[in-house]
């Protein structure tokens, strides 16, 4: 069996939620999507507003409060935010990249303390946060423990080892500028490979029913883990997978019926947020953005900027002003898409006016180094 680039493109869509917008909580919307990204406070609302039906940004806040979603570092090593049941497992197989990464970082092997000191804090540090607690305050305690204000590696490499989740501290987006931290209610078993790979054999799952069709390149990439554990991974759970050949006869890893909507399943519109997980899944990039529109979209620092989905593909970027939405097309759009366009920034704005009208302006810099294009200002109605 193989599959067309396009019907890949809409495998995506489908699985992520974005041909049409759906009915059900944030909470199993979350566990659909895997993950959202989380890395700039508005994000994950972002992303929820493009897939959930009415969707009411209080379910999530109200969700990050009560630890249904939680926000951490357990995908990719990078903060995103998961279903609370699903940040054990996440945690434990992203746990040799992790540790390797923060643990074997010269910023921390420069202070004289060892990967088996850390192992011995990480417990104290996670029984410390059994509330939640300040990043000074974590730092502050980590000098009493140590009896000396420690090397300023030492808190930079455990607050990202350690499994802490990040507390909620309010504000529009449910996470201020200043970090706080809490443990999470189960710990994920740490420095255990056969733990790990356990895990990582779930994750492959659970990806695969929000990405996939992937190869392992894509699986690895996604996960942060090496290809010969992704490809172990993969290979292990070969009686429950299928595979199929994409566009240039590369295997797919994919799970028995899932959707793969057909080539030409109408994809309406949409305007992602910064880092939308949709456009990161792949080593291949070009299921959703075109290669000549993906350096303008992906920056240079790996700023992934808010971008505009036409016909299932990145055709634009977005932003909040003062004034409304301000879309600019890379490429022409018919009167009829740019109406369509319309309706969904009315609808963004309408939910972005009860929060933060420009949520993403401290990134607006990029715009100055963006090409001429076609750029309206949508407002509301």
């Amino acid at each position: 069996m193989s599959i067309s680039a396009r019907e890949l493109n809409r495998a995506t869509l489908a699985r992520q939620l974005l041909l049409q917008r759906d009915p059900r909580s944030v909470t199993e919307t979350v566990r659909q999507v895997m993950a959202l990204q989380a890395q700039f406070a508005p994000s994950p609302y972002v992303a929820l507003w493009n897939r959930i039906a009415a969707f009411d940004p209080r379910d999530l806040d109200a969700a990050f409060a009560d630890g249904t979603i939680v926000k951490s570092n357990a995908v990719r090593m990078t903060l995103h935010a998961v279903h609370g049941d699903d940040h054990r497992v996440f945690r434990e197989a992203v746990e040799p990249s992790i540790r390797g990464a923060r643990l074997g970082d010269a910023r921390f092997t420069v202070t004289g303390m060892s990967a088996a000191d850390a192992d011995a804090l990480v417990p104290e540090i996670l029984d410390h946060a059994s509330e939640p607690r300040t990043s000074a305050a974590m730092a502050d305690w980590l000098a009493a423990r140590l009896g000396a204000a420690p090397h300023k590696g030492v808190w930079w490499a455990l607050r990202q080892y350690a499994p802490l989740l990040h507390a909620p501290t309010g504000g529009a987006w449910s996470f201020g500028t200043r970090t706080s931290y809490v443990a999470p209610p189960s710990r994920p078993v740490l420095a255990n490979r056969e733990v790990a790979d356990d895990a990582l054999r779930a994750v492959a799952l659970r990806y695969l029913a929000a990405f996939g069709p992937a190869t392992v390149a894509d699986f690895a990439l996604f996960a942060l883990v090496q290809r010969s554990r992704a490809r172990a991974a993969l290979l292990s759970l070969a009686d429950e997978l299928e595979q199929v050949s994409g566009p240039t006869g590369e295997a797919l890893f994919d799970l028995p019926g899932a959707p793969r909507p057909s080539a030409d399943t109408p994809a309406p519109p949409r305007l992602l947020g910064m880092w939308d997980n949709s456009l990161l899944a792949y080593t291949d990039r070009s299921r959703i953005i075109p290669p000549d529109y993906r350096p303008l979209v992906t920056r240079s620092n790996g700023d992934v900027l808010p971008t505009l989905l036409v016909d299932g593909y990145v055709a634009g970027v977005w932003r909040g002003v003062e004034a409304g939405i301000e879309v600019t097309a890379f490429h022409p759009l018919s009167d009829a898409v740019w109406q369509q366009v319309q309706t969904e920034a009315q609808a963004l704005l309408a939910m972005l006016a009860e929060r933060e009208p420009e949520p993403f302006r401290r990134y607006h810099h990029w715009w100055s180094k963006l090409p001429a294009g076609d750029t309206r200002l949508l407002v509301r109605a």
